[in-house]
């Protein structure tokens, strides 16, 4: 081994074990690609921004709106419903015809009207009201909760966007501007304090340390907005093209006018114009966007890809579907949905309205056994309503398996379409008391007698 062998060995590469991630590099193929600061103190600076091109979008973009509209039936459908203690659900179900305290809708609408806010605003909040009646409900818009509000009190205690944190991290208040629906913008009056036992926050985070939401539309609203510009420039081509147009010129510049005298002359089907000489007629012909229709199928899959939603949920396009490619799009889109009505609808808007509306009926003598065995009436298990499939008849026999096979109760399937058991049970047997054939014996006749080998 010579000296040159030496110095080869000194600086040879760094060994191929060496780990490398091509998405923090930089030079040509890092330059562009931004860079996220952490989830809170981003959230809160791009939040307020986010929330107003959301709704713009939601209620100018069609694609958008019919998105929105199917994520939220998608949570909640006709009502996301309780089942546990049946005098506890009864009352509840009870309570929940007049839960608005802007008496507009029930329980189940303030669930449909939740879930449109957590897709456009990201954020939703429910403020709850001590009545004689009981317990009542009233959402509270985002921007009432005053973001502009972030200080340090001292002592450990600080504020964020409007929301009031103990030394220890928990939420104690909420700081609400006071509001008009006449209203344009959120006044500059004094915020109000509310405590947090009294103010429901839904929200999905995006991750630790986040305090205020950020809209589902969040990831669209620059491919949204840059597909409306597409669409528009190609309408506006296409009426120019539809405009066929000409231009009369005079080649020697000497010849006189033909149409001297007259009004503009214009072009219309089946006539005949004769012009002197030195005249000529040259018309445009705008050029054409080629492959229109891929380009838009591919800006609408965008779209469908950043919300997390099918195709189809989103363009209404069910050209290229069949029942296989419909069921493998749903599959992995209500998962999602499970996810956000497990881990954030149930515990922090169903569980907590459960537990107030139970505590509530309680005292009032509603549920005299609440004291003897709390635990009883408060758990509680929630049950969205069954998806709607495109084969009915499917449906019926996968659910008549798995209650034979032991894997689901009637009562859980029976509430999952919505219906408690008790009330479905009394309507069946009122059905089958009115079918039943009126007995012999009723008209004074004689029984027949049963033969022998046939049982009643």
């Amino acid at each position: 081994m010579g000296i040159l062998d030496l110095f080869r060995r000194r600086t040879d590469p760094a060994p191929v074990q060496t780990r490398r991630f091509d998405g923090a590099a930089g030079g040509r193929r890092g330059f562009g690609i931004g860079t996220f600061g952490r989830t809170g103190t981003e959230t809160m600076a791009a939040g307020p921004t986010l929330r107003s091109r959301a709704r713009y979008q939601a209620a100018n973009n069609p694609w958008l709106a019919n998105a929105v509209g199917n994520l939220g039936a998608a949570l909640v459908g006709s009502g996301i419903v309780p089942t546990g203690d049946a005098d506890a659900v009864a009352t509840f179900n009870l309570w929940a015809e007049t839960a608005d305290a802007d008496g507009r809708t029930d329980f189940w609408g303030l669930q449909a009207e939740i879930a449109r806010g957590l897709v456009v605003d990201g954020e939703a909040f429910l403020q709850v009201i001590d009545s004689d009646d009981g317990p009542r409900l009233r959402l509270i818009p985002p921007e009432l909760v005053d973001e502009s509000m972030t200080r340090d009190l001292g002592e450990g205690r600080f504020i964020v966007s409007g929301v009031e944190f103990a030394a220890d991290g928990t939420r104690v208040a909420y700081h609400v501007l006071p509001g008009r629906p006449t209203d344009v913008f959120a006044t500059n009056g004094t915020p109000v304090r509310i405590p947090a036992d009294e103010i429901l926050h839904i929200v999905k985070p995006l991750g630790a340390g986040q305090v205020r939401g950020v809209s589902w539309l969040a990831p669209v609203i620059l491919p949204a907005n840059e597909l409306d510009q597409l669409q528009d420039a190609l309408t506006v081509g296409a009426k120019v093209a539809a405009m066929f147009c000409g231009f009369i010129v005079n080649q020697n510049g000497t010849s006189e006018d033909p149409f001297e005298g007259e009004s503009q002359p214009s072009l219309e089907p089946g006539t005949m114009t004769r012009l002197g000489g030195g005249w000529t007629v040259e018309t445009t012909s705008p050029a054409q966007v080629s492959q229109i229709e891929p380009l838009l199928k591919l800006g609408l899959r965008q779209l469908a890809a950043g919300l997390g939603l099918p195709d189809h949920m989103l363009s209404g396009d069910l050209s290229d579907a069949n029942y296989s490619s419909l069921r493998a799009g749903l599959l992995p889109f209500r998962q999602r949905m499970e996810q956000v009505q497990y881990h954030c609808l149930v515990p922090q808007l169903l569980n907590p309205v459960w537990r107030i509306v139970t505590r509530w009926a309680a005292a009032a003598g509603e549920l005299p056994e609440f004291e003897a065995d709390p635990r009883r009436f408060l758990k509680v298990e929630w049950l969205p309503p069954r998806p709607l499939q495109v084969d009915p008849m499917k449906d019926v026999q996968a659910t008549v398996a798995e209650l034979d096979a032991g894997l689901t109760s009637r009562k859980k399937a029976v509430a999952e379409r919505g219906w408690a058991l008790a009330d479905l049970d009394a309507e069946i047997a009122a059905d089958t008391f009115q079918r039943r054939p009126a007995s012999p014996a009723a008209d004074g006749e004689e029984k027949p007698k049963e033969q022998k080998g046939i049982q009643s």
